[in-house]
């Protein structure tokens, strides 16, 4: 059973001049599988992780994850948006314990697992600090480990490393290569950089431009565990000529 399944889900968006953001969508994403939604601006890429993550509700079709239908948002799907949003008044700590502190979850359970989630994104030095105090690309580790610390079954990311500059970015994917690499979480990642979907994903998923639909599913058939060389390795470099390739055709 795929860890997350929707058949045939369009999504119109109502009023006087109804717009279909979504149409005839069918994806099968497997249990610990990294999944990249590559496509233009405005194809629906946030929509469909927005379905899944129980923000919105579907037009039509049938959206299951781990076997159960979305009726709303849930523990076991962990959203990372492109800003992190924090509250600046809390430091890191308290923002990363915010979630099981107000489930009621006793501080025994969770803060072992919050300080071992700290670790895990470098963050144990700064555990003390303000928003206000970190960059862009601490805030966003902030954020992540935010999710992770709920034990979340699937992470939906919304292009998180889209706001951060270049070489920060590049130090966040790196960074998400090893966590996801030691967690194994089920992951749909939103993003329209091609370097970024093949450095990251097991499956890119190219949806054409509105109404979204998933005009192609190519597997990443480059071998793991990834760094960052693997973006100027060979292999890479021919694999992104034939993805270029093929989300012209399927765009055009």
């Amino acid at each position: 059973m795929p860890a997350i399944e929707l058949k045939g889900v369009d999504k119109v968006y109502g009023g006087d001049n109804p717009v279909a953001a979504l149409e005839r969508i069918d994806l099968a994403i497997g249990e610990g599988e990294f999944a990249a939604l590559l496509g233009p601006s405005g194809c629906g890429k946030s929509t469909l992780l927005n379905l899944v993550a129980g923000f919105e509700g579907l037009t039509g079709g049938t959206l299951t994850v781990q076997g159960a239908g979305v009726e709303r948002p849930g523990p076991d799907r962990g959203v990372v948006f492109q800003e992190a949003a924090l509250f600046p008044w809390l430091n890191v700590w308290d923002n990363v314990v915010f979630g099981p502190r107000v489930q009621g979850v006793p501080a025994s359970e969770y803060e072992p697992r919050a300080k071992e989630t700290l670790q895990l994104m470098g963050l144990e030095n700064f555990h003390r600090h303000l928003p206000v105090q970190l960059s862009g690309g601490m805030k966003q580790r902030v954020g992540i480990a935010r999710v992770l610390v709920m034990q979340p079954r699937v992470l939906l990311m919304d292009e998180p490393f889209g706001a951060l500059d270049a070489q920060t970015r590049l130090t966040m994917q790196d960074l998400l290569l090893k966590v996801w690499q030691q967690l194994k979480k089920t992951v749909i990642f939103v993003t329209h950089d091609i370097d970024e979907a093949i450095l990251l994903a097991d499956t890119i998923y190219v949806m054409s431009a509105r109404p979204g639909r998933i005009a192609s599913r190519i597997p990443v058939d480059l071998p793991r565990p990834r760094n960052l060389d693997t973006l100027t390795d060979a292999h890479f470099n021919d694999f992104k000529k034939r993805i270029m390739a093929q989300m012209r055709h399927d765009i055009h």
